[in-house]
């Protein structure tokens, strides 16, 4: 589960990370107030769970109480990369001084944790990472061992950043542990003008599996989860919204990565992460073609099957259910293999819906499914 920023922000504050003060508010009226509270002038920004805010005009500078009104104004109610902006946070602005990256992630190829730091922080730090690569450290961290502070002295060094954040990145390692997450991501954590370690942003990824053990910081705000996601959710359906066009059904969170993949390669965007899982039902294949096909800026929609538990008869069963309720009005493309997938091409075929076409291999479902949607 991704959090918002102002939910990654408090985590961070309550391990003892520094960050500037700051209030949310669904009000620009609110928002007047909440600039008078924090001084005046402060940093409007949009709060969705996609980067880019920044280049899309959701982190706005605002002079007084007055331009904080308007500011939250133009701001709430758009969309960032297809998330509609319900809340903005309104913060202090700092004196920056000097910007950096740090991060921790989950390697699960290497079975560890992956720091990764860059005295280079800011909104080009992707652009930094790939015309610079030497620019930005990755040390792998046992999780077991952990970031002790002299395998944080370690990796501050080998980022080339000040002494001073050896204790953040200790700090940030106890969010990773003691929170259950996948991410922790700060960029920019900066050196302020008098010289205070300060983390101005925040990314952070929970491990839904480990819900169980505590409360979760998104579980407060589930009215400002976007608004398919909740309905996925309520399927109980594995659900991401992305940014693309080609909607994407898959059994196998490795299968859906690798058709996203294939989708990229083609020249297309996926526009969500949706997987299945092993076993599912025909009205479980329904309900994620029904959730996929709401997504106004899907223009096609690839489902790539392996059989397996997952039967692919199951599957063209849940997909001509769909067909029947949703009435669809854009492409499916469905590339079916493994256990009955024979019987769920016949399925498919006899049903013969002229918006439904099937492809053998998964390169070849990617092409075509790119196809339809860059050409619709």
């Amino acid at each position: 589960m991704d959090l918002y920023e102002h939910q990654a922000r408090d985590l961070f504050a309550a391990h003892g990370i520094v960050v500037p003060r700051a209030e949310i508010t669904d009000s620009p009226r609110e928002a007047r107030a909440i600039a008078r509270r924090l001084g005046g002038r402060v940093v409007v920004k949009a709060q969705v769970r996609t980067g880019g805010r920044g280049r899309a005009g959701g982190v706005r500078t605002a002079e007084g109480p007055a331009a904080a009104e308007l500011t939250a104004r133009r701001i709430l109610g758009t969309e960032i990369g297809g998330h509609p902006v319900r809340t903005v946070m309104l913060a202090q602005p700092v004196a920056v001084a000097e910007e950096f990256y740090v991060a921790y992630v989950l390697d699960r190829g290497r079975g560890t944790f992956l720091a990764i730091a860059s005295a280079r922080g800011g909104t080009a730090i992707e652009e930094t990472a790939a015309a610079h690569p030497e620019a930005v450290a990755r040390i792998p961290v046992d999780p077991v061992e952990g970031v002790t502070p002299a395998r944080a002295r370690a990796i501050a060094e080998a980022a080339g950043l000040p002494p001073r954040t050896v204790d953040v990145l200790v700090r940030l390692w106890q969010v990773t542990v003691r929170e259950d997450a996948l991410l922790v991501e700060v960029n920019p954590l900066v050196r302020t003008d008098d010289d205070r370690i300060v983390a101005l942003d925040g990314k952070v990824t929970l491990d839904d599996n480990a819900r169980f053990r505590r409360a979760r910081p998104g579980d407060a705000g589930a009215e400002h989860r976007d608004p398919l996601e909740a309905a996925a959710a309520a399927k109980g359906l594995s659900y991401v919204r992305l940014d693309g066009e080609v909607g994407v059904i898959g059994n196998g969170a490795g299968l859906v990565m690798s058709t996203l993949d294939a989708i990229a390669d083609c020249g297309a965007r996926p526009a969500d992460f949706l997987d299945i899982g092993g076993g599912a039902s025909a009205r479980t294949m329904a309900d994620g073609l029904s959730v996929v096909l709401s997504d106004p800026g899907v223009r096609c929609v690839l489902v790539n099957v392996f059989g397996g538990i997952t039967a692919c008869d199951t599957v063209a069963e849940g997909i001509v259910t769909a067909l029947d309720a949703v009435a669809p009005t854009r492409p499916i493309v469905v590339r079916l293999d493994g256990n009955n997938a024979a019987r769920g091409r016949a399925i498919l075929a006899d049903r013969a819906h002229p918006l439904v076409e099937q492809a053998t291999t998964m390169d070849g479902a990617a092409r075509r499914a790119a196809r339809l949607a860059t050409t619709a």
